[in-house]
């Protein structure tokens, strides 16, 4: 039976339908998180520098709880090497309160979201909330999931603002421990239109974000590449994959395949290897911004940013 139009069934059900995208799993693997004693608390959202920022996201777990995603899973990861990852894992207590990361209308709270079909408690995504912002970009509405909750709270047709509980942590569905799996959909509120939240959340303050678009001397991204980011002043080490094959997508903008945020401000080493050699640059992160950088192949690393886009990339208003 074929499934309804991308996006059309969340906002509008009328009945059991099935999905024609590719199964979707949420398996983060169970590392311990980074030792940090303290974090600066986040800039105010929306947060945009540059005319082609676009932080409009709170974090959907407090700011006393851990808030970052998990660095063994993040977006465009891959699980089992068959299932990339469309959003990005919060690690917390089962019963944390998950937070709404901007003002929005709840159009899903039900199991069956990866389905289709309220009411499938064998739906990857368990119990799940999906909001429609009341902000869009480029006059595209943006939607915003959490996933594999233990309760839910919010109601659909529901109005929340910043901050307003939707439900409880849980490990409902395909994972193998309590998180919440947090993804931003543009354009339709489908699993095929997702792009890596963490362009999307509002960066600690003094803090900033790595983007990079790495590819061959032909232009072809390189695929689950080890990157090493080390900060030069703390020594500290952060490593990073850029994408796997499946269904996600690079801002339009960036091309990126490759994103680390939450770095503190200063110089940093980036290291990879390509080609049977070691290749690495000196960057740095400058705070609430993001730091683009690109490698093509045999030509190298290029510092600039793409060229500024002639639209507004401040919120507009969603349907």
């Amino acid at each position: 039976m074929a499934g309804p139009t991308a996006g059309a069934a969340f906002d509008d059900y009328s009945g059991p339908t099935s999905t024609l995208g590719p199964f979707q799993i949420e398996l983060p693997a169970q590392h311990s998180p980074p030792v940090i004693d303290w974090r600066p608390p986040l800039y105010s959202m929306p947060l945009a520098v540059a005319p082609y920022d676009h932080f409009y996201f709170a974090r959907p777990i407090a700011a006393d709880e851990i808030n970052w995603p998990l660095a063994s899973y993040r977006y465009g990861g891959v699980f089992f090497e068959d299932v990339v990852h469309t959003g990005v894992d919060i690690d917390a207590p089962h019963g944390t309160r998950i937070l709404a990361a901007g003002a929005g209308t709840v159009v899903w709270a039900d199991w069956g979201l990866f389905l289709e079909t309220p009411g499938a408690i064998e739906d990857p995504y368990g119990m799940a909330v999906v909001l429609r912002m009341d902000f869009g970009r480029l006059g595209k509405p943006l939607y915003s999931v959490y996933a594999h909750m233990s309760e839910i709270i919010a109601v659909r047709g529901q109005h929340v603002e910043t901050g307003d509980v939707l439900g409880l942590v849980g490990a409902t569905g395909a994972t193998t421990g309590p998180h919440v799996h947090f993804e931003v959909r543009w354009a339709d509120n489908s699993f095929h239109h997702t792009y890596n939240p963490e362009l999307w959340m509002a960066p600690p303050e003094g803090w900033g974000v790595l983007v990079g678009r790495i590819t061959d001397s032909r232009g072809s991204g390189l695929q689950l590449l080890d990157v090493q980011v080390r900060n030069t002043a703390s020594g500290e080490l952060r490593l990073v994959r850029t994408y796997g094959p499946g269904a996600v997508n690079p801002d339009p903008y960036y091309r990126e395949n490759l994103v680390l945020g939450d770095l503190p401000a200063g110089l940093y080493k980036v290291t990879f290897r390509w080609d049977d050699a070691e290749r690495q640059e000196w960057i740095r992160i400058y705070p609430g911004q993001v730091t683009y950088f690109t490698f093509h192949g045999q030509d190298g690393f290029g510092l600039g940013p793409p060229p500024t886009p002639e639209v507004e990339w401040l919120p507009t208003p969603g349907p």
